[in-house]
């Protein structure tokens, strides 16, 4: 499964960059995370509650982040165990570039799954991801605008 989105935040790309490295903001902004703790730099570890469907699994996982070409550019891969509800791994590429002031955000995410949940059927699982991920902007966007005002 792929995910491909832009989104505008009303910041500057340096403060974007930081608000993404930021285990607090993120926390705020992953539907369903109840804790996500950065071991280091690049390695974080999360605990995520998520509902797709009839299925509803507590995910732990791992992040890992490639910051090479940052602040322009960065990315992620990582996986999570929701114990019989299935295994999920993916990563995302993420480039960002400012005018004016303001950000754009752009991604292209790519995700497995296995279990109870990848026998939900690939319509149901992507279209949870699509509202997941447009959440997570949203309220990323929102937190971003919040901390400029």
């Amino acid at each position: 499964m792929e995910l491909n989105d832009e989104i505008t935040i009303n910041a500057p790309m340096a403060k974007v960059y930081a608000a993404l490295n930021d285990p607090e903001v993120l926390q705020q902004c992953i539907p369903g995370c109840e804790e996500l703790i950065k071991h280091s730099d690049t390695e974080l570890e999360a605990k995520v509650v998520l509902k797709v469907g009839p299925v509803k699994a507590k995910f732990n996982g791992d992040v890992v982040l490639d910051t090479s070409g940052a602040p322009d550019a960065f990315s992620l891969t990582g996986q999570g165990n929701g114990g019989a509800a299935g295994h999920a791994r993916g990563g995302a590429d993420v480039t960002l570039s400012e005018t004016d002031g303001v950000t754009t955000l752009s991604y292209t995410a790519k995700a497995e799954i296995s279990g109870k949940l990848a026998q939900l059927g690939s319509r149901l699982i992507q279209s949870t991801a699509k509202k997941l991920a447009a959440k997570f902007f949203k309220k990323f966007a929102e937190v971003v605008d919040g901390v400029e005002a």
